[in-house]
């Protein structure tokens, strides 16, 4: 798995192999609109971390920043307790970066107990490892205690499941030239069979929050647990459609009401 020395180019194309292949529908769907002839440019890459002394969204955007990338201002889930930052290249036509973190001292005790057990296992090795960013689950975990971080947030027990890894990949819809719609891009995924996230609406978002978004619901995947195997929700795919500021620029960043309930594309229920 290892890239050393990789541009950034060849990280992007390492973190789409490991996202697909838990992800079977991005590639489907990703293939779908190429055979209608859309070019399917990524919009943004989204990566999910905790917030711990020897780890969080610093030790994961370090990576880009060394590739040319710059960190830009937070985003506040308050309901679900996260942080969020949102990294830009200058070359435009790299993916964005949204990097967010699960605010551990504001859990219980029992949570902040099974992750610090998590996290403290980590190699120190790996901390440094130019392929962090997917290098997956780097501890053991027993099925009752990802049902117990479950039980809490949903965002905890993902990251516990697949540790480090990219959450979800981002169609840009502005840049398709048939479907240039967010409404025309759902009926057309809806019409291949997957469900989207309806939380919220379909659309999260609006032109006069200068982005729409949308996503489907996450795959499902057989994750392996110190005791047995269970299904966990893995990772989705979506789609946004940006609009311009008043200096004609599309917009670059995110909205924190939308984000909030994209994230809930990889709930169980």
């Amino acid at each position: 798995m290892g890239t050393s020395g990789h541009d950034l180019d060849s990280l992007l194309h390492a973190m789409w192999v490991d996202y697909v292949r838990l992800t079977p529908q991005a590639g489907r769907i990703h293939d779908a609109f190429v055979a209608r002839g859309e070019t399917v440019i990524n919009d943004h890459i989204a990566l999910r971390t905790i917030r711990h002394p020897k780890l969080g969204l610093d030790q994961l955007g370090r990576v880009f920043e060394a590739l040319g990338y710059r960190k830009m201002a937070p985003y506040q889930f308050k309901e679900k307790k996260l942080l969020a930052h949102h990294y830009e290249h200058a070359d435009e036509t790299k993916p964005k970066i949204f990097i967010s973190e699960l605010l551990l001292d504001q859990f219980s005790p029992g949570l902040q107990k099974i992750l610090n057990r998590l996290v403290d296992s980590i190699p120190e090795s790996d901390l440094t490892r130019p392929d962090f960013c997917y290098l997956g689950r780097p501890w053991t975990l027993a099925s009752s205690e990802y049902l117990a971080l479950a039980e809490e947030s949903e965002y905890a027990s993902w990251v516990a499941a697949y540790g480090f890894r990219p959450n979800h990949f981002t169609v840009s819809v502005n840049h398709l030239k048939h479907l240039g719609t967010l409404p025309a891009v759902n009926e057309f995924v809806k019409g291949l069979g997957y469900r989207l996230n309806a939380s919220g609406g379909e659309i999260k978002g609006s032109k006069s929050d200068l982005l729409e978004q949308s996503s489907t619901m996450a795959d499902s995947a057989s994750v392996e647990f110190s005791d047995r195997e269970l299904p966990v929700p893995s990772c989705y795919y979506e789609f946004a459609l940006r609009h311009p500021m008043p200096n004609g620029k599309l917009y670059p960043g995110f909205v924190a009401a939308s984000a909030d309930k994209i994230f809930e594309s990889t709930n169980r229920s």
